[in-house]
């Protein structure tokens, strides 16, 4: 047989798919110095400097909610790290509480109940279709102003306080004991993890269906007796909200701006939230439904057990995308008056005028931020996948 002619070698996949990477990355290298060679010109032409010791001055602005102790003559990196708290506080309580709601809602979507179904419909429908800073008003605006000043609140059973000022209710309060119960009970946990792990490995070899949760229950109820013993207090106190003139002491305080900042973007990225949930569990296939109940599950358990895990295949990647928005979203906290990283960022601009370096610091600070939240959720992904032989 003649011998088949070879291909030139700029024609060979791996050659030419290494040619265009290297040519993009060289255009947009030049991009980036092109870029920025116009920047330094036009910052001499204007005289002005570039750099970040700026950060260091102690002229912050003003910042009337803190998680830390933060004075406005302190200097404006520290500022930074206070509303990065801010901002920190709002994202993680977001995340949390609307994934709560969110599942609430997707799974309410399929209820049997007709007045359930419906009522979930009309949340979703509702508040995924009103722009999301028209929310904030009115939550802000429209019902947390509304509220009678402090002097005349509205006290709830509990005692939960609501007023202008904002929203105080009980909470949990650490003790001398604390940390003894924190390093006891992850001891504990970890053991009984380990138990639980052999006790269902046990299980599966001898094909028994006893209760492989019941021993380690046991032991971190035994770990928590023990460490009472030990103590002779619990890990917590209740701490209760207290008024002396006119000032809330005790339980936890949330602000107005706050509150509505928080209520807003939940509510919101919920909605969303609860049609992916309800889009991943219409993905399992009906096999598996009537599987579930030919083995006689109650509907809780064979959602638990059966249909979630599998639909969380399908949920988990969208999901990514709605807590990158509402990490995102938090920057319309200005709207409020709530002080998060762009309220500072603004702030400090007009303080000192360093315009680039702050846009600069504040796009790495949300691109950083970003980048977290995708690199667990893809973890998390990855943890549930099928694991194809």
């Amino acid at each position: 047989m003649p011998k088949l002619r070879q291909g030139s070698w700029w024609r060979q996949p791996r050659v030419r798919n290494g040619l265009v990477q290297g040519l993009v990355l060289l255009l947009v290298g030049f991009a980036v110095i092109y870029f920025g060679a116009n920047l330094i010109q036009n910052l001499q032409r204007l005289r002005l400097p570039f750099g970040f010791d700026f950060l260091v001055s102690k002229s912050g602005p003003s910042i009337g909610e803190t998680l830390i102790e933060y004075s406005p003559t302190d200097n404006i990196a520290r500022a930074f790290g206070v509303a990065l708290l801010n901002t920190l506080r709002v994202v993680i309580l977001g995340i949390l509480l609307a994934t709560i709601i969110g599942i609430g809602v997707g799974i309410a979507r399929l209820s049997d109940n007709w007045l359930v179904r419906k009522l979930a419909t009309v949340y979703v429908e509702t508040l995924r279709n009103f722009p999301l800073l028209l929310q904030l008003l009115f939550w802000y605006l429209a019902v947390f102003l509304k509220l009678p000043t402090f002097k005349n609140r509205v006290q709830l059973p509990g005692p939960i306080m609501l007023s202008k000022n904002g929203v105080a209710f009980p909470w949990l309060q650490g003790n001398a004991a604390t940390l003894t119960w924190m390093l006891a009970l992850a001891v504990g946990s970890v053991l009984a993890l380990l138990l639980w792990r052999y006790l269902i490995r046990l299980q599966i070899e001898r094909g028994s269906t006893t209760q492989s949760w019941l021993w380690p229950l046991l032991l971190l109820i035994g770990v928590g007796g023990v460490v009472a013993l030990i103590t002779q207090r619990f890990p917590f106190e209740v701490s209760r909200p207290q008024v002396d003139n006119l000032v809330v002491t005790g339980g936890l305080q949330f602000t107005s701006e706050f509150s509505a900042l928080l209520l807003g973007l939940t509510l919101y990225t919920a909605a969303f939230i609860a049609e992916i949930v309800r889009a991943g569990i219409r993905s399992v296939s009906q096999g598996q439904w009537e599987a579930a109940r030919a083995l006689g599950l109650k509907p809780i358990l064979m959602m638990r057990f059966v249909v979630f895990p599998q639909a969380l295949r399908v949920i988990v990647p969208p999901l990514t995308s709605q807590y990158l928005n509402l990490a995102k979203n938090s920057s319309l906290a200005v709207a409020v008056g709530y002080p998060d990283i762009y309220y500072v960022a603004s702030a400090s601009l007009e303080e000192t005028g360093r315009s680039v370096e702050i846009v600069l610091l504040l796009m790495a600070i949300y691109l950083t931020m970003s980048l977290l939240i995708s690199i667990l959720m893809n973890l998390y992904n990855r943890s549930i996948q099928l694991v194809e032989r």
